[in-house]
């Protein structure tokens, strides 16, 4: 039971510093243990992390606008590192599975398992629904280490809801403000109603 809450609590970070911890159903397959080859430590090869660069999240028939109208119900709760509670709070990976589990939408548990998800658009073409990723506080560091759902339409002043553990300490919606543009990663497509 203590090795599942410390497990538990080491995969619900927002900033996991290593790892990808999701695992596509599509790539889970049985293997019969006679057909598993055992390597010795010289021939074992790295994978390549660009393998998941095309992976798709299902969001079945949820709507990208009716996602963020639910997002925007939680403005006010407070930050909580590694929380995916409402009760006592979220992070910010730990607010946006919350949203997408409401509506029974698989997602990555942290904010860097995002940077492979899905197709990469320009930030132009940025609508509500969209992922926006960030690095982490040290903008010097350029890997995913916080994410927030585009709130604004296409045309519209960009603007983003996310659990912060800064000033507002809580889920907010906020401009992308120079603060965040110096952090801004890349912005990730889920919902395929927001191609058109």
């Amino acid at each position: 039971m203590i090795l599942n809450v410390l497990l538990f609590l080491l995969l619900s970070a927002c900033d996991i510093p290593s790892g990808n911890h999701y695992v596509p159903s599509s790539k889970i397959k049985a293997v019969p243990t006679s057909d598993i080859a055992v390597n010795k430590p010289e021939e074992i090869i790295e994978s390549d992390t660009d393998t998941l660069a095309s992976e798709v999240i299902h969001t079945k028939r949820t709507r990208a606008d009716e996602l963020v109208g639910f997002a925007e119900t939680l403005q006010g709760i407070p930050y909580k590192y590694g929380s995916t509670d409402p009760h006592i709070g979220f992070d910010c990976s730990g607010f946006i599975s919350y949203v997408f589990n409401h509506f029974g939408i698989s997602v990555p548990r942290s904010s860097r398992e995002f940077t492979h998800i899905e197709k990469e658009i320009n930030l132009k073409e940025a609508k509500r629904g969209d992922i926006i990723l960030f690095t982490g506080t040290d903008s010097t560091k350029r890997v995913v280490g916080h994410m927030g759902i585009i709130t604004s339409d296409k045309g519209e002043s960009h603007e983003f809801i996310h659990s912060t553990s800064g000033k507002a300490y809580s889920v907010t919606k906020t401009p992308l403000n120079r603060y965040y543009q110096g952090r801004f990663v890349k912005v990730i497509r889920i919902f395929k109603d927001n191609e058109i």
